[in-house]
């Protein structure tokens, strides 16, 4: 199955992290440190709850028993296999 954005995926997917990588210039590597703080590190399963307005952000993300919100430049660090 082919890899994805955490930020591309519907509200209500399941999904495995695979990494979370430098998605732009602005992913600076205290972002993708605080990420791995978080528990957003290869094998962990995660549902996408929802979404802000508009569909957009912030991104209610489940990971173990915890929820984040997550930003779209954050989201779109995490590389995920959906389930």
């Amino acid at each position: 199955m082919k890899t994805t954005r955490l930020s591309d995926l519907p509200n209500g997917a399941h999904a495995t992290v695979q990494r979370v990588a430098a998605a732009s210039p602005q992913s600076d590597a205290t972002l993708l440190r605080r990420l791995g703080e978080l528990g957003f590190i290869a094998g962990e399963p995660l549902q996408v709850m929802r979404r802000g307005p508009g569909g957009r952000e912030p991104l209610a993300v489940l990971i173990g028993e915890t929820m984040f919100a997550l930003r779209l430049i954050e989201a779109q660090c995490v590389e995920v296999l959906p389930a």
